[in-house]
């Protein structure tokens, strides 16, 4: 038996070849604009928690009571403030609102800030510290080294342990996670981000 023979026309050949080369540049077109996009932004990772709070646990903290202010503390995140640039998350430990994050976008990377209130809204004197994302995150992690700012600080207050330390946010589709390291030193603190909850009261001076 003979093959059957193919009489499409050499003209509607290369016509259809064509619109299937011009579908495809324009997917690709449209992938490489969604990734630009999202490279443009680095705050991306943050802003699908945007008006979301969620409760926290704390999952590492050494030396043993370094951390006894926020042993039985309900622990809350808020990310409360977005805008085009700034992303500001209050971080409630019991009824204590003195604590915020502060991400800003500097080019393609990020600068975390701590903004520490007292009560009637006023700075505390240990405040604005953090310093700017160290290369590229890793598997959604970013870490924040002290900047020089940061280091003077800490050590015109007294604090020249502080001096090494290094944030670092880590972010997932599951989970928040906040972390400080130093030598002989290291905090985290895990957010369930799959079960928001009840937003907390405006941080200090919020």
């Amino acid at each position: 038996m003979n093959p059957t023979r193919s009489h499409t026309h050499p003209r509607a050949a290369r016509a259809a070849a064509l619109a299937s080369l011009l579908a495809l540049t324009a997917a690709c077109a449209s992938s490489g604009d969604r990734a630009s996009a999202s490279a443009a932004d680095p705050l991306a990772p943050l802003r699908p928690l945007c008006g979301q709070a969620y409760a926290g646990r704390i999952v590492a903290s050494t030396p043993e009571g370094a951390d006894a202010a926020f042993a039985g503390q309900p622990l809350v995140m808020h990310v409360r403030d977005c805008g085009a640039k700034e992303i500001r998350v209050p971080f409630h430990v019991g009824d204590d609102r003195s604590r915020t994050w502060v991400f800003t976008a500097h080019g393609d990377a990020l600068r975390l800030k701590h903004d520490h209130r007292h009560a009637d809204g006023s700075e505390d004197a240990l405040t604005q510290y953090g310093g700017d994302q160290r290369g590229k995150a890793v598997a959604g992690r970013y870490e924040f080294p002290a900047d020089a700012y940061s280091q003077a600080m800490f050590r015109a207050q007294g604090r020249a342990v502080s001096v090494p330390n290094v944030w670092a946010v880590e972010v997932d589709a599951q989970r928040y996670v906040y972390e400080l390291a130093r030598p002989g030193r290291l905090f985290r603190v895990e957010f369930d981000l799959s079960k928001p909850v009840a937003p907390p009261p405006p941080p200090w001076g919020g």
